[in-house]
Order: C-alpha cells, then sequence, then structure tokens
C-alpha cells in the first residue's frame, strides 16, 4: 500500500506538472479577434440652451445646508426636504424593481466564474465496486475462475483541460465581466430612475397639497361671498341671480376641491409602492409644496458620457459583443484539449491499492471542424452584427442623454421666466378681484364682475403652482438626466465583480 500511494503520487504530480508546461504555453499563445477600441459618440463643445439666470456662475450643486459639502450621491439632499431625503433611502433597501436588477447583477457576476473555470483542469472521479457470480457452464472463463467468484473495484481519476491557444476561454471570461459591470450599470440606471420617479411623485402630492390648500381657503372665501349676497338679496339692494351665481361659484369650487383630494391620494399610493410598503401601511401628512428649484450646474457635453450609468451600460456591451467577434472567430482553429485519467482496479479488496493495480494514461488530443455547412460563418456574420447593433445602441443612448439634458435645461430656464410672469398675474388678478368686490359692495358693478374677477384670481394662483409643480419635476429630470451623483469610477472591476456581494 505505501508503495502504491507513492506511485500514484508520482503520476498525479507528472501529470500536473505536464499540464503546468501546457498552460505556461496556452497563456503565451494567440488571441484572435479585433482588439476593442471604444466606439466614437456625436458631440459639441457645450449645449446648446442656456442655463437658467439662477444657475449662471454655479460650479456645484448647491447643498441644502451652506458650506456642508454633499454627497452628489444623494442627489434629492440638494432639495433640503428631510421628508423626501427619508423616502429615498428606502428605495434601495425595499423597492422589488430594484430588487430584480440586482439579482440580474448576481447573475452575471456568477455567470464570470462559471466562464473562468474554463481556464482550469476538471478533474473528476467515479469510483465503483461491484461483486459478480460467473455462470460454471460459460465456456469464455477458465475452470477456475467459473468455479468461484470475480469482484470489481475501481477508483478513477479523470482529468480534461482546455488548452486556449487562440483565447477563447479568456474571451468568454472578458465577456462575462463586461456584461457583468452592464448589469451593474444597469441596476444604477433602475436606481436613479426609481428615485427620480420617487421625488417627483413627492412633489406632485405637495404640489397636490397646495392646490388643496388653495381650494379650501377659495371655498372659505366663497362661502362668505354667498352669505353677502344673501344679506344684500335679503335688504333688497341686490337680486336673486347674484345669490345663485354666488352659490354656484361655490359648488364649483368644492367640486374641485374634491377633485384635488382623488390626485393627492393616487401619488401617495405610488410612494408606497416605490418604497416596497403596501398602501394600506404608508401615510404622508399633508404640506404644502414650498421650496425652490436648486442650483444645477450641467458641466460639458464630453462629461456626460462619464456620468450616465444607461451610456457605461451601453459601452460595455459593445465591448462584449467585440469579445464575442473573437470568440466566433476561433471557432475556425482547432481545440487541443489535454486529457488524463489514472488510478486503481482491482479484483478484490485486498489487491486494489497494490502496485500492479494501478493504472494510468495522458496526452493531448485536437480537434477540427472540417465541414458545418457554414455554421461558423454565420455565428461569425451574427456576431459582427450584434457588435454593430450595439454601437448604434450606444451612440443612441449618448444622443438620447444629449437630449435630456437640454430639454430640462431649457424647462427651467423658461419656466423660471415663466414663474415670473405668473407671479405678476397673480398679483394683478388679486387686485382685480378687490376692485371688483368693492365695487359690488358699493353697488356700482353687477356680481357677473366680481364672479369674473374671481374665476381669472383662482385660475391663476393654480397655474402658478402648477408651474412651481413642473419646475421641481424639471429639476429632477435635469439630475437624473446628468446621471445624479454616479460616475464612471463607480463601475466594478473584474475583482470587485466577482467578489463583491452587490
Amino acid at each position: 500500500m505505501k508503495y502504491a500511494l507513492a506511485a500514484f503520487r508520482y503520476i498525479v504530480t507528472s501529470i500536473l506538472a505536464l499540464l503546468l508546461v501546457l498552460l505556461l504555453a496556452a497563456l503565451e499563445g494567440c488571441t484572435v479577434g479585433p482588439k476593442y477600441v471604444k466606439p466614437s459618440v456625436p458631440t459639441t463643445p457645450a449645449y446648446k440652451e442656456e442655463v437658467p439666470a439662477s444657475s449662471q456662475g454655479s460650479e456645484q450643486w448647491k447643498p441644502a445646508n451652506p458650506g456642508d459639502q454633499k454627497n452628489r450621491g444623494k442627489w434629492w439632499e440638494v432639495f433640503g426636504d428631510p421628508e423626501l431625503n427619508k423616502l429615498e433611502e428606502q428605495v434601495a433597501m425595499s423597492n422589488q424593481d430594484l430588487k430584480v436588477f440586482e439579482a440580474r447583477f448576481r447573475e452575471a457576476r456568477a455567470a464570470i466564474r462559471f466562464n473562468r473555470a474554463a481556464q482550469f483542469p476538471t478533474i473528476s472521479t467515479s469510483p465503483s465496486a461491484s461483486f459478480v457470480k460467473n455462470s460454471d457452464f460459460s465456456p469464455s472463463f477458465p475452470a477456475k475462475v467459473r468455479e468461484g467468484e470475480a469482484g470489481s473495484f475501481v477508483l478513477p481519476f479523470d482529468l480534461s483541460y482546455e488548452i486556449d491557444l487562440w483565447g477563447r476561454v479568456r474571451r468568454s471570461v472578458a465577456a462575462a465581466r463586461e456584461e457583468a459591470q452592464a448589469s451593474a450599470s444597469d441596476y444604477e440606471t433602475a436606481k436613479l430612475s426609481l428615485e427620480a420617479e420617487l421625488a417627483m411623485d413627492y412633489f406632485e402630492l405637495r404640489s397636490a397639497d397646495a392646490q388643496k390648500k388653495l381650494l379650501d381657503d377659495t371655498v372659505k372665501a366663497y362661502t362668505d361671498n354667498v352669505q353677502l349676497t344673501e344679506t344684500r338679496f335679503k335688504g333688497g339692494v341686490a337680486p336673486r341671480a347674484d345669490v345663485a351665481q354666488a352659490q354656484t361659484q361655490l359648488d364649483t369650487t368644492r367640486v374641485q376641491d374634491t377633485d384635488v383630494t382623488v390626485q393627492r391620494v393616487q401619488f401617495e399610493h405610488a410612494i408606497a409602492i416605490l418604497i416596497g410598503k403596501a398602501p394600506a401601511e404608508f401615510n404622508l401628512p399633508e404640506a404644502p409644496l414650498n421650496c425652490q428649484p436648486p442650483t444645477i450646474p450641467v458641466g460639458l457635453p464630453s462629461d456626460l458620457l462619464q456620468r450616465r450609468p444607461d451610456i457605461a451600460a451601453a459601452e460595455r456591451r459593445v465591448a462584449e459583443a467585440n469579445q464575442q467577434i473573437g470568440i466566433a472567430r476561433a471557432a475556425y482553429f482547432p481545440t487541443v484539449t489535454l486529457d488524463g485519467t489514472a488510478g486503481f482496479s482491482g479484483s478484490r479488496a485486498s489487491n486494489w491499492f497494490t502496485w500492479p493495480s494501478g493504472f494510468w494514461a495522458v496526452g493531448p488530443a485536437l480537434t477540427q471542424t472540417l465541414f458545418d455547412a457554414g455554421r461558423r460563418r454565420a455565428t461569425s456574420e451574427s456576431a459582427h452584427a450584434n457588435y454593430d447593433a450595439a454601437v448604434a445602441a450606444y451612440r443612441q443612448t449618448s444622443l438620447t442623454a444629449f437630449q435630456q439634458v437640454e430639454d430640462n435645461v431649457a424647462a427651467l430656464r423658461i419656466l423660471e421666466n415663466e414663474a415670473q410672469q405668473q407671479e405678476q398675474a397673480v398679483a394683478s388678478s388679486k387686485d382685480s378681484l378687490q376692485l371688483f368686490t368693492n365695487r359690488y359692495r358699493g353697488g356700482v358693478d353687477a356680481y357677473l364682475q366680481v364672479i369674473t374677477a374671481q374665476t381669472t384670481e383662482l385660475a391663476n394662483e393654480r397655474n402658478a403652482i402648477d408651474i412651481q409643480r413642473r419646475r421641481m419635476d424639471a429639476s429632477v429630470l435635469l439630475i437624473k438626466a446628468l446621471g445624479g451623483g454616479w460616475n464612471l469610477s463607480n463601475l466594478p472591476t473584474f475583482g470587485a465583480a466577482r467578489v463583491n456581494d452587490h
């Protein structure tokens, strides 16, 4: 037994030494297929749209607390709303849609390990033991064997290794790595989108709160106007029509007040789902929208390529498609494998691990496809077409990103001017309402003039709230278009993709 084990160790050591030599030769082998060159993207030195006046000259996002350098990853902090901050923190932890992307990243990361395993030999064993009673009447066995019983005890160790002469395995590992990086970017894109959606729903809800407060106050004012017209009617100084008009105005406004409540609860339910809660478990106290859009520097178009996770994902998939071209190219070359087997085989347990029962075999094998009716060519053409599609998708994603920035920069600038104009319109409509109310009390004008002024004043105030909501939404969309706080340096490396848990 002692000598048998020593011999077996010698055999295994010899096989591993030979494998090491061939492995070093493989590492020095060539890699067929094109080298990856990052595709160019159409861009310009600067954006077309001018930034709003409030953002001109800014170099960084205005922090919620002056002097405190906020982490740009938590971009929502620039709005200075503690309730929004608390909600945003729950998205990454609880949102179920985001967990889907996180699981896909873990799946892609596992694919790296799966493909990387091909860089190492596969060793397997299939020990067996059987006991056979031969027939005494079998003519093919000697008499002494036929009269007895024979056993079969086998302990084999099989080794198989593909020598990666043409880089197929290395390109497979690289392609899996780049897909994992793309999946990580997909996760960040989904996370940014969900965070932006939550912020927009939050500002929509606060806008509904502001509309609700305005309409509640208006209902109270219109109720007083109904009492005024009734008093004047009873005093004989106003017709019954004035009471009817005032009551109609009040009833119409109550309908608007109720309708805002429907919008409010829908946004509250949407926020609950985004943070992973059932709507019945979530409640957000009323608080009218009362904040201004933050200062957001847009930077340069060239910077955007480093700040958008969706652009990074598209670029990584171009690199992955390039690896697939090399893999398809390697199929034209022969596959070289090293196969080996060693072990013990005995007729009974007593002679299983003796020197005469040992066996081993080792040797390379070459496989070359001679005819496949154009299958490899079709695979190569498919890989090239997939690469061209990935390049086009990368460029289109980049162009769309430029458009989104331009759209929201323009929206913020125009809405800033519109807000100033609307503020003046609100002030004018309030003066007009006060003027016509006083003239009605003095018996100079009919109540119809008051109704018209009330309608105009309410519409202007509601429009002012809506413009403010649109400005906040445009701010969120601009931050999203700029990539939030993400940067290309956040992309996981090969090692991080294999080791990290998230």
